[in-house]
């Protein structure tokens, strides 16, 4: 499958080619625009297994969504069940949603000692497709943000072990940030490979989800909700970009958005990033660093 070219603006779910006989993972897809993402590629005759660290949460939102589905435990904040997950794997995978994500909570640490963003939102999806590498044959797709753009990474400090952590926005760009050198590092080695296998990414826009569930910050959460009441669109339509990036005609390390309303909405297409986001130097460092804390190397 190499997906349809489909010029700007007009891109909807019935561009997406059938996928019948592929096997598609998304982490985090029992909610949010996970969980549409997981119903469109079920829709479209895939197998869709819903990566999610509650399973009967899992087993709930797979019940809602007709089509082949199968709920397997992961845990990104734990190295230990992201190893379980991949071991336990066999057969091939044509896609790999990097969709699951915390925003803004208090300073939490992983299992393995990480600032829980950095640690979940980057290093766990990090380990999981490297662990995973071997038997993707599509895609990788990584959910970022517009964030992104305010973001930048302390090598100093990734895990805010001494600077000031606040409300964690700062642990939150940090994170997107890093999803989107891993993407841009992770294209470079394949195709240094010789692999087919394409990376790219997708921010959703301002969509209606629980992402900002795991603050406790009360006034963020109010505003959030004005904000979300407001200008969001639904979580169906935030789900587009990654839909988009999964399989329609995309360059390597593409970056799909919405296109309107300055990114918030929209249908999606072909978005640009931040200069940070586009250094290779970076890129190649944060990718050395992830491989030092996790402990596992690309394998290809």
């Amino acid at each position: 499958m190499t997906g349809t070219l489909i010029t700007a603006h007009d891109w909807t779910q019935a561009d997406m080619p059938d996928l019948t006989g592929k096997t598609i993972v998304v982490t985090g897809g029992n909610s949010g625009i996970g969980l549409e993402a997981a119903r469109a590629f079920a829709a479209h005759g895939g197998h869709v297994v819903l990566a999610v660290r509650n399973e009967q949460k899992g087993q709930d939102a797979a019940a809602t969504i007709p089509g082949s589905t199968e709920v397997r435990h992961l845990d990104l904040a734990d190295l230990v069940s992201i190893h379980r997950f991949a071991s336990s794997w066999s057969g091939e995978i044509h896609i790999l949603v990097n969709n699951a994500g915390v925003m803004v909570p208090p300073l939490t640490r992983t299992a393995d000692g990480f600032e829980l963003q950095f640690g979940t939102n980057h290093l766990g999806h990090f380990a999981l497709t490297n662990l995973l590498l071997p038997q993707i044959t599509g895609r990788v797709v990584t959910v970022a943000s517009s964030v992104h753009r305010s973001g930048r990474i302390d090598f100093d400090d990734l895990n805010f072990d001494s600077r000031r952590y606040g409300g964690g926005s700062a642990g939150y760009a940090q994170s997107k940030l890093a999803n989107l050198l891993f993407t841009l590092e992770l294209q470079r080695r394949l195709s240094e490979a010789g692999s087919s296998v394409l990376a790219t990414a997708a921010h959703p826009g301002m969509a209606a989800t629980n992402l900002n569930s795991s603050s406790t910050n009360v006034a963020l959460k109010v505003f959030a909700r004005i904000v979300v009441a407001l200008f969001a669109q639904k979580a169906v339509d935030g789900a587009a970009p990654t839909l988009f990036a999964a399989t329609a005609q995309m360059p390597a390390a593409g970056y799909a958005g919405p296109s309107k309303r300055g990114g918030f909405a929209g249908s999606p297409v072909l978005v640009d990033r931040s200069a940070d986001a586009s250094d290779p130097v970076v890129a190649a460092r944060l990718w050395t660093a992830s491989e030092d804390l996790t402990g596992i190397r690309f394998p290809l």
